[in-house]
C-alpha cells in the first residue's frame, strides 16, 4: 500500500507533528515521510479530503456481531467494514455468539474469519463455558489461541468463589478477567433505571445498588486475589467512586463506560422506545456528570460503543419483551464530539488498546501506519437509513451529533467511506 495524504491536520500528543498540517507519504503500510508538502513523484495514490485530519488509530473495547450463530444480526465480514467506516482499526469482539466462544478452536475460527482486514480483531472468550455462570471455560488454551480477555458478555458471575478462582487461575499467565456489574436477584424483572421516570412510567425498575454491590463485590476479591480485572461499562456515580478508591489501593483495576450512558438520561424512555433499552440501564443526570467527571480524572479508563447488533423481531416489541442492546460503531465519534472537545474525544478513543494487548503506533516517521481520518466539524442527524449494519437497533436514532468519519488506514490497506 503506497499512499499521500496531502494537507492532514494530526492530532498526536506522541507525535512531534501534533497539531500540525501536514502531508504524510506511507510506502508499503509504513510512514516514510511527513512534511508541510511532498510532492507525488512515483504516482501513488492521493487522499485529499475536505478539513482532513487523522490521528491514532481508535479501538473499542467491547463490540458484538453474531457470527457464529446469529449471522441474521450480523456476520464477521460486514461488521468489520462497519468499524472501518465508523473510524475504528481495533475492535475487542466479544463472544455473544451461538455457540458462545469458549474453546480454542472458536477463537482461531475467529481469527481466521478476521485475517487479512484493515480493522485488527482482539477475540474476548467466555470466562465460563456457554457464559453459564458454573464452571471456568478453558482460559489458557483460548490465551494461546489469541484470546485478550474473558468475559461472560453482559451475564454477571454470581457465584464470589468462581471469580475469586478466576483471578487467581488467570493470573497465572498474565489473563484479564472482565466481570460484568450486576447483581441479578437485586435486578429482578427490572428494565430499567429504578427513579421517578420508572415510577412514573410503571415500569419496574434495576436499582443502581445492583450495580454497585457487584462492583464492591468484585473489588473485595481483586484485592484478596490479585490479578487483573476490568469492569465493562458502569453507569452509576457510586461505581466511579468504588473504582477510584480501588485505584488509590493500586488495585490492578481498569473499566469502561459505553457511550449512551455519558448522551442520555433516563429521561428519555417516556415514549418507550425499545432503542433506548440497553443494559446497563441509562440512569439519570447525576450519574452521567459522575461518570463524565470519572474519564476527565482517568477513573475511567476507555470508553465503549457497546455495538450489539439485535434484529427487528428481538427489538419492536413491547418495551419490557425488548432485547437489551443498541448498534453504536457508527454513531460512536459524533456523540462523543457533542460531550467532549475533538481533543478528548480523540483522547477518549485511542484508550485501552494496552490493557488488551494491542500495539499503539504513533504519526511518526517509520512508525507503522495505524491511523483514522475525520473531520471534526459540521452537524447531522443520525439516520439509520444511512446505516451499513445488518442490524439498525440505534439508540442514536434522530440524535443530533457532530463531525465526519474518512475511514481509516490500518494493516497495510484503505478503508475510505464512499
Amino acid at each position: 500500500m503506497n499512499i499521500l495524504i496531502k494537507s492532514a491536520t494530526i492530532i498526536d500528543p506522541k507525535s512531534e507533528f501534533h497539531n500540525a498540517t501536514q502531508d504524510i507519504l506511507i510506502e508499503n503500510g509504513t510512514i516514510l515521510k511527513i512534511a508541510k508538502t511532498i510532492k507525488n513523484t512515483n504516482d501513488y495514490q492521493e487522499i485529499r479530503l475536505d478539513n482532513l485530519h487523522v490521528s491514532q488509530g481508535w479501538f473499542d473495547s467491547s463490540v458484538c456481531f453474531g457470527e457464529p450463530g446469529f449471522e441474521e444480526r450480523e456476520t464477521i465480514s460486514n461488521g468489520l467494514k462497519v468499524a472501518a467506516s465508523s473510524g475504528f482499526t481495533t475492535i475487542g469482539l466479544n463472544p455473544k455468539t451461538n455457540p458462545v466462544l469458549d474453546t480454542n478452536s472458536d477463537i482461531t475460527f475467529v481469527n481466521a474469519k478476521s485475517t487479512g482486514n484493515a480493522v485488527t480483531v482482539l477475540p474476548i472468550g467466555a470466562l465460563t463455558v456457554g457464559s453459564k455462570g458454573v464452571d471456568l471455560a478453558e482460559l489458557y488454551d483460548m490465551s494461546s489461541a489469541g484470546a485478550v480477555s474473558f468475559y461472560d458478555y453482559k451475564k454477571p458471575v454470581s457465584n464470589p468463589n468462581l471469580m475469586k478462582i478466576a483471578l487467581q487461575y488467570a493470573a497465572n499467565f498474565d489473563g484479564l478477567v472482565q466481570s460484568f456489574p450486576q447483581e441479578t436477584k437485586v435486578v429482578g424483572k427490572g428494565v430499567m433505571n429504578e427513579n421517578v421516570t420508572s415510577t412514573k412510567l410503571g415500569l419496574k425498575g434495576i436499582p443502581a445498588l445492583a450495580e454497585e454491590l457487584q462492583v464492591a463485590r468484585d473489588l473485595f476479591l481483586l484485592e484478596y486475589t490479585g490479578g487483573k480485572l476490568h469492569i465493562p461499562t458502569i453507569s452509576t456515580a457510586k461505581s466511579v467512586a468504588l473504582i477510584r478508591e480501588a485505584k488509590k489501593k493500586k488495585l490492578d483495576i481498569t473499566c469502561s463506560v459505553a457511550i449512551h450512558n455519558l448522551y442520555f438520561t433516563d429521561e428519555v424512555l417516556t415514549s418507550f422506545d425499545s432503542n433506548y433499552k440497553v443494559l446497563p440501564p441509562l440512569r439519570t443526570q447525576t450519574d452521567v456528570d459522575a461518570l463524565i467527571e470519572g474519564i476527565k480524572d482517568g477513573t475511567i479508563d476507555m470508553v465503549t460503543t457497546d455495538h450489539t447488533p439485535i434484529d427487528i423481531e428481538d427489538k419492536k416489541v413491547e418495551f419490557d419483551h425488548a432485547a437489551y442492546g443498541s448498534i453504536g460503531l457508527e454513531s460512536a465519534f459524533g456523540a462523543l464530539q457533542t460531550v467532549f472537545t475533538t481533543k478528548k474525544t480523540i483522547d477518549i478513543l485511542t484508550k485501552g488498546k494496552d490493557r488488551f494487548g494491542a500495539k499503539t503506533f504513533s504519526i511518526n516517521i517509520g512508525e507503522k501506519a495505524t491511523l483514522s481520518l475525520f473531520n471534526p466539524d459540521g452537524k447531522y442527524t443520525y439516520d439509520r437509513k444511512t446505516s451499513i449494519s445488518k442490524s439498525k437497533n440505534s439508540i442514536f436514532e434522530g440524535a443530533q451529533l457532530k463531525g465526519k468519519v474518512y475511514g481509516i488506514i490500518s494493516n497495510n490497506k484503505v478503508s475510505l467511506n464512499s
